[in-house]
């Protein structure tokens, strides 16, 4: 990926990046957000690329740290386009805090460089707008088989 650091808007970054916000599918049990005054709750978000999760299984046997890092990178890109849909743009979102998911074997001691994969593109994309309080937890199982899940809060700037 180019690094997109010196151009101008969180948009114009993620372009230069050669990434695009994917298109959110409603779903009929929850909303992807929920709006309240200037925070932002984003639901839990799987790492779906055109209507297709990427990947199942469990950190540590059948899925490797390097697809769990790019998994979590499509997963904070799903989160990234809730928020949009909360506030209408990219440049308006500010993350406070991401929680990252990551179904792993017990000895799988890495859950914090799966999630510091879906960190360096918050900030890659929204400079200090992107920095954020963050947890990282190892778990039994996630919906779907999928390795990892980020749940979010951001608030709108």
């Amino acid at each position: 990926m180019t690094s997109a650091a010196n151009t101008d808007s969180a948009s114009d970054r993620l372009q230069a990046m050669g990434v695009a916000l994917p298109e959110l599918r409603d779903n009929p049990y929850y909303v992807h957000h929920r709006k309240v005054g200037s925070s932002i709750y984003i639901s839990g978000q799987l790492p779906y690329k055109d209507g297709r999760l990427l990947g199942q299984g469990t950190v540590g046997s059948d899925v490797e740290l390097e697809t769990a890092k790019e998994l979590a990178r499509h997963a904070v890109l799903n989160c990234l386009a809730a928020a949009v849909q909360a506030v209408g743009e990219l440049d308006r979102v500010r993350i406070v805090q991401m929680l990252v998911f990551v179904a792993s074997t017990p000895d799988f001691g890495e859950q914090s460089s799966v999630a510091s994969a879906a960190s360096d593109l918050l900030i890659e994309v929204l400079g200090e707008n992107g920095r954020h309080a963050r947890t990282a937890i190892g778990v039994a199982g996630l919906p779907l088989k999928s390795p990892v899940e980020i749940q979010m809060v951001c608030t709108a700037v």
